[in-house]
């Protein structure tokens, strides 16, 4: 059960590894969703590989409905498989397979449970995260946990490279997590809700810079909200979306948050605290491009203000 790229990867290599000892006998994902110019219905990235590898699949619009339980049922699942399905399941359906419904959170459980655990590393400035095996229960992303693997998060790591590397440790974790199951050596252990943290849905209005944050918040925002759904502040009557920055100087305050203290031969903003150096911007409709040359383009001008 899963619906972004990330778990279109853990599927493939549950399909590739499938064999004697498990088969996909199912899947489940969400609704296909206008896409393009034409707005046509576009199926979603888990739905192309089970269609490529010929697996039954279901895209329920209600998941608590009889009709749904039933069809799941029909599968005769000794467990589910759940990555970035982005529902929360009901008890029925955590019922449903015979050994248990098993999720796969790209996070170090028990901190940044809920939907945006990748984002929400970046965001507070982990220095490792990983992906956490563990069962579900009704309680979100509180259930024991059964295997775990880390990674550190590197200076350069945005959203969408830690979401590659994440799918595939996610991979190799379950892989290993079956194994175990099938051999009976994978213990269950609690997590400390003492040291439990949540993370919430990422909306489009979370990434709008407040330039009164400090520099090192807002280098965070540039990399987690990449490839979506990309930092940004206003310029003008426009609005200019950062990709990529650097922190200049986490402790100096020359003007007030949003002025431009530099635009040649590198754009640097003011912020609540420290100063930011943009490296990579891009105009509505325009392409990404070096922050300077956008600057030079724009003729951009110490003093000029980003953001309200």
């Amino acid at each position: 059960m899963g619906t972004p790229e990330l778990a279109a990867r853990i599927l493939e290599r549950l399909v590739a590894a499938s064999g004697a000892d498990f088969t996909v006998v199912g899947v489940v994902t969400g609704r296909d969703k206008p896409a393009g110019r034409g707005l046509r219905p576009k199926p979603s990235p888990v739905a192309l590989v089970a269609e490529r590898n010929s697996i039954p699949t279901l895209k329920p619009t209600r998941i608590k409905s009889a009709e749904f339980l039933e069809q799941l049922k029909a599968f005769e699942p000794d467990l589910l498989v759940v990555a970035a399905y982005g529902r929360i399941l009901p008890p029925a359906v955590l019922a449903v397979p015979k050994i248990m419904p098993l999720n796969v959170h790209a996070s170090l459980l028990p901190r940044h449970r809920g939907a945006a655990p990748i984002e929400g590393a970046l965001l507070a400035g982990d220095f490792d995260t990983g992906v956490t095996i563990m069962r579900m229960t009704e309680e979100m992303d509180a259930g024991p946990t059964l295997h775990w693997r880390a990674i550190e998060i590197e200076p350069g790591d945005t959203q969408a490279t830690l979401k590659a590397k994440l799918a595939e440790l996610g991979a190799d974790a379950l892989l290993e997590t079956l194994r175990k199951l099938r051999a009976g050596e994978i213990p269950e252990t609690p997590q400390d809700e003492s040291l439990a943290t949540y993370t919430r849905p990422v909306e489009k209005s979370d990434a709008i810079i407040d330039w009164r944050k400090s520099a090192v918040e807002i280098e965070r925002m540039t990399r987690a909200y990449d490839p979506w759904p990309v930092a940004r502040t206003k310029l003008g009557a426009g609005e200019l979306l950062i990709y990529r920055a650097r922190v200049v100087d986490a402790n100096a305050k020359e003007a007030d948050p949003g002025i431009l203290l530099a635009v040649t031969p590198t754009v640097v903003v003011q912020c609540g605290e420290g100063t930011l150096e943009l490296l990579e911007v891009q105009a509505p409709g325009r392409k990404r491009m070096d922050a300077a040359d956008f600057a030079r383009g724009r003729r951009l001008a110490p003093g000029m203000k980003l953001g309200d």
